[in-house]
């Protein structure tokens, strides 16, 4: 792990700028997907309350033998719409939600606690940042921040609470840089992090400016994407449930790419997301 690189957040935790994901991994497959990638040398693993996961993450992270303060765990807050996260109301729904997932992962704290979506048509992203705050403050949470926000919504919690979101994580790829955002990140001290770093696979990793990338440093396709993303000062995450492809996404570090790569993977950026727009993104 020496050699994957740090981005020290702006509260000074560390952060291994290459994490584990296991978004959409269901939880019995979760404990030796995360036992792999910890085995393989990730020290930082995503997971979130409802990708229903939390159980088998934190049985790979026990059974693991890896000191728990080597480790760096995050998970998120998914705050629906089911659930009326103003005033008091929200503040202990957060609390308990917050609860729910700690017992989950079987710890005494997780390194970084976010809100999943900012559900911007409600208002309510606010509140739920005051109880993270108490989080923060008591250390059960490290750390805190957000993800899928907007500079609007950046703003509001900048300009409104003394503590800054460490770190915003976003779709972000070759196809969708999010060159706005991340200035705003740059300009604020917020970590920049990519969920889905590899676009939608084969789509994004078949495009011949990344084959002849790749052929050149003697790497694939996946592994450029991921030096790109390094090399961009972003942390991402890749998920993966196979071993291979667990230890070649962390075998990075090896290589650079140069001035002329990076203008080419550059040129990829066509402004098309995955997932949804998070200014529009609701659900009940």
């Amino acid at each position: 792990m020496s050699t994957i690189p740090t981005v020290t957040l702006n509260n000074g935790a560390v952060i291994p700028q290459l994490g584990f994901g296991v978004w959409q991994v269901p939880d019995d497959e979760a404990a030796p997907a995360v036992g792999a990638a910890i085995e393989a040398g990730y020290r930082s693993i995503d997971t979130a309350a409802v990708y229903e996961n939390e159980a088998g993450t934190g049985k790979a992270i026990a059974d693991s033998g890896v000191a728990r303060e080597e480790l760096f765990v995050t998970t998120k807050l998914w705050n629906s719409g089911t659930v009326d996260w103003s005033g008091q109301q929200g503040r202990d729904a957060v609390l308990r939600a917050f609860d729910e997932s700690l017992g989950k992962l079987g710890l005494d704290y997780v390194d970084l606690y976010l809100i999943h979506w900012p559900r911007p048509m409600h208002g309510s992203f606010g509140n739920i940042w005051k109880a993270f705050e108490e989080l923060a403050a008591d250390g059960r949470a490290k750390s805190v921040g957000v993800s899928n926000f907007g500079p609007q919504q950046l703003k509001v919690l900048v300009e409104e609470s003394a503590l800054v979101p460490v770190l915003n994580q976003v779709e972000l790829h070759p196809y969708f840089p999010q060159h706005e955002l991340r200035a705003f990140h740059a300009e604020h001290g917020i970590a920049t992090e990519a969920w889905s770093p590899l676009g939608q696979g084969k789509t994004l990793l078949g495009e011949a400016v990344l084959t002849r990338i790749a052929e050149k440093h003697g790497r694939t396709a996946a592994q450029v994407v991921l030096r790109w993303h390094l090399q961009s000062g972003v942390i991402a995450i890749p998920k993966s449930v196979t071993p291979s492809r667990i230890r070649e996404n962390l075998d990075v570090v090896g290589f650079e790419l140069d001035a002329e790569d990076l203008a080419a993977i550059a040129g990829l950026d066509n402004g098309g997301r995955i997932g949804p727009d998070p200014q529009g993104f609701d659900w009940n």
